[in-house]
Parts: C-alpha cells; sequence; structure tokens
C-alpha cells in the first residue's frame, strides 16, 4: 500500500512504540490519528506532528463507545481509515503463587488480558468496520492493513508473565484468522512481536538492569530502537504480499526463565 494520504489509527501514538509509529508514517506521506489516554503527552505529539498530519482521541481501546468516537473522529477529521497499528498495552509482574502462597488475584490476570488482548481486538474490529468502505487501491486491490503488537513473550514468557505472555500468544493466536476473516474485503492482518525496546521506560532503568537485558540479545548487543519498530510498520505496509505473519523485531533474543 502507497501511503501517500493514507489515514492511520495508532493506539498508545503519545509515546514509545506508537509514536515512534506515528512519526514514521507520517515521514512516509500518511496522517495518524492517535488513540492514547495521556491527554498531555497526546497533545505534545501532535504539536511536534503538526496539526495537519495528526490528531487525538481520548480512548480507552478495551471500551467499545470509546474506541467508536475515535473511530468516528478519526474519519471526520481526515476522510478514512486505512491502517490500524494496535500499541496500547499494559505489563504484568505477578507470579501465578506469591512467596507467600496465595494466588494471583483473578481481576488481574483479567485486566491485563482486556486491554492487551480484547482491547487490540476491540480497535481492529471497528477499524476494519471503516477499512471495507475504501475503494480498492494498488495491484493488489487493498482497502486497509492491521497490524498488532505482541511481544517475544508470546514465545518465552518468564517467571511472573503468566497474565502478560497469555495476552500477547493470544495476539499471535489471531492473526491468522483475522487475515482469512478479512481477506476477502481486501484487509491484510500481521503481527509484531517485539524484544526489549529502548522505550522512555526501559531506558529509565538503571545500567546494571539494562545490561542484563542486552546479555540475552545475539546481535546486535542492544536494545531495539523505537523506530526501527516503525520502520517495520512502514515495510509491513508497503508489502501487500505480506500477510498473516507474525515478526519477532527482538535481535534473536531469547529469554531465559527469569
Amino acid at each position: 500500500m502507497d501511503l501517500t494520504d493514507k489515514v492511520a489509527v495508532v493506539t498508545g501514538g503519545a509515546s514509545g512504540l506508537g509514536k515512534a509509529t506515528c512519526e514514521q508514517l507520517i515521514a512516509q506521506g500518511a496522517k495518524v490519528a492517535i488513540f492514547d489516554l495521556n491527554e498531555d503527552a497526546a497533545e505534545q505529539t501532535v504539536t511536534e506532528l503538526g496539526a495537519n498530519k495528526a490528531c487525538y482521541s481520548l480512548v480507552n481501546v478495551a471500551d467499545e463507545e470509546s474506541v467508536a468516537a475515535g473511530i468516528a473522529k478519526a474519519v471526520e477529521t481526515f476522510g478514512a481509515i486505512h491502517i490500524c497499528v494496535n500499541c496500547a498495552g499494559i505489563a504484568s509482574a505477578t507470579k501465578v503463587l506469591n512467596r507467600e502462597g496465595q494466588p494471583m488475584p483473578q481481576a488481574d490476570f483479567a485486566k491485563v488480558i482486556t486491554v492487551n488482548l480484547l482491547g487490540s481486538f476491540n480497535v481492529a474490529r471497528l477499524a476494519a468496520e471503516q477499512m471495507a468502505k475504501n475503494e480498492p487501491s494498488g495491484e493488489a486491490q487493498e482497502r486497509g492493513v492491521i497490524i498488532n503488537t505482541a511481544s517475544v513473550a508470546a514465545f518465552d514468557g518468564q517467571m511472573g508473565q503468566a497474565a502478560y505472555a497469555a495476552s500477547k500468544g493470544g495476539l499471535v493466536g489471531m492473526t491468522l484468522p483475522m487475515a482469512r476473516d478479512l481477506a476477502g474485503v481486501g484487509i491484510r492482518v500481521n503481527t509484531i512481536a517485539p524484544g526489549i525496546m529502548g522505550t522512555p521506560l526501559l531506558m529509565s532503568l538503571p545500567d546494571n538492569v539494562k545490561d542484563g537485558l542486552i546479555a540475552n540479545v545475539q546481535f546486535p548487543k542492544r536494545l531495539g530502537l523505537p523506530a526501527e519498530f516503525g520502520e517495520l510498520v512502514v515495510t509491513i505496509v508497503k508489502t501487500a504480499y505480506l500477510n498473516a505473519e507474525t515478526i519477532r523485531l527482538d535481535g534473536g533474543i531469547r529469554m531465559p526463565p527469569r
């Protein structure tokens, strides 16, 4: 898909991987609608990107009405939706049983699944509804592209990551069936599974903690760059034959148990 004048919805677009994605998409000629709960960061990001190229909505990805309102604003502002990139998510570090032998609260597990898995599906399905209205474009006659963000935890979940790994594994698992469901209307679905990326949260960790994480990376020996995530998003959007695939972006890392 040619990105010129295309419109992308990016959840979690006010920071980290989502913001880097917005920057890369705009650099290729697209416009972006940012869905985020951090109003100050979203306003700042729109200012940086340009109000003629970006807008934002305060969206809770797990809430149907909230997402529907964000989708409606994106269409009202830019006229259509061609791309959906789900970057919003939360992390969890809770063992199934704690040191006192008490089980993880079911509500804690459910919260992670609700935001990461249900939230991504919620945005994707409502974005797909709008994409299906687009005129087909390009040699492949595409109407849209959906990209979800999983994690290497989907494959190598560490101790304390039962909820997080389950939520990300769910995203990997729904990639193929969602792509099959939407193939008939010309919408592709892919997933990116990042490793340890240099987001503001990870960059704020002490050097010894970061060095311990980097030690598990094969090559190059560093944290992943948010811009590399954004570049991969651009590549997926531009490559029409890339569909129903999960791509690890991780420097060859395989996470140890802890």
